[in-house]
């Protein structure tokens, strides 16, 4: 029996809430071993980011090289990928991958700090969104992509999720925690015109810092243990609802928390 195994290809974040830290905790509580490419260093907190320092490009590249090359990755989740150099390296780095990318396209943290250079957009659509197997935009993201209004309905939602699918991505995961409502929810959207419909109520925490990243490695780590994308998504929104809710178990630090990876273990 082989070892489930995913890459997140991600920032630091200093802070251990969101970013690469939040992937790996993810990745494991999930099921599969995580390994980590490292994209910039963030000075992060629960408050604000108070530096950026991005990697440079040909140690990027360096790193994808040194995991590929030796350690058998299932599935890949790409993260903060900052700048056009950052995102030209981890496209060509990834020219021969086989398996299922999932995209999870950051632009902002939870402290309103920019985590993608706007120059890096453009970058952004022609080179990542036709890797992905799976593209997980918030609402702001989706809307930063189209360079429209952010979508408020649920038709709104449906409609930008299907003009980011003729973008390149496999499918795209449209994430609804940015609208109003008592209800979150999530749309789904297949290649094969299959649209699943995901809500859960929403839970009223300030510990969200963190939800994109976990929720996208989790869905790499089901995706690296051979479900297929459908039952990849349910299970990690499964999970993600049970980390939002336990996440005020945890008292760490004086402004937007992270949510309880490990609530299923401690």
């Amino acid at each position: 029996m082989t070892t489930p195994i995913a890459l997140t290809i991600a920032g630091s974040d200093s802070g251990g809430g969101a970013g690469v830290q939040a992937d790996l905790k993810s990745m494991s509580a999930n099921g599969s071993f995580g390994t980590s490419v490292i994209t910039a260093i963030t000075a992060q907190n629960t408050t604000s980011v108070t530096a950026v320092h991005e990697v440079p490009a040909d140690v990027v590249t360096a790193q994808i090289k040194a995991v590929l090359s030796d350690i058998q990755v299932g599935a890949i989740k790409l993260g903060m990928l900052f700048s056009t150099a950052i995102i030209d390296a981890v496209a060509q780095g990834l020219a021969d991958f086989k398996g299922p990318i999932v995209v999870d396209p950051v632009m902002i943290a939870k402290s309103g700090d920019a985590l993608l250079q706007n120059a890096a957009i453009e970058a952004m659509v022609a080179e990542i969104l036709p890797l992905a197997a799976l593209l997980t935009p918030n609402l702001p993201e989706a809307a930063r992509l189209l360079r429209e209004p952010q979508a408020r309905t649920l038709a709104e939602i449906t409609s930008q999720g299907l003009r980011l699918l003729g973008m390149g991505p496999s499918a795209v995961l449209m994430k609804g925690g940015h609208a109003e409502g008592d209800t979150c929810t999530d749309i789904l959207i297949e290649a094969g015109g299959r649209v699943t419909t995901l809500s859960a109520p929403r839970i009223v925490t300030r510990n969200t810092h963190g939800t994109g990243c976990t929720y996208s490695a989790a869905i790499a780590a089901n995706l690296s243990k051979g479900l297929d994308l459908h039952s990849s998504v349910v299970a990690a929104h499964s999970y993600l609802q049970g980390a939002i809710a336990a996440a005020d178990q945890l008292q760490i630090g004086k402004g937007h928390g992270p949510v309880h990876h490990f609530y299923g273990q401690w």
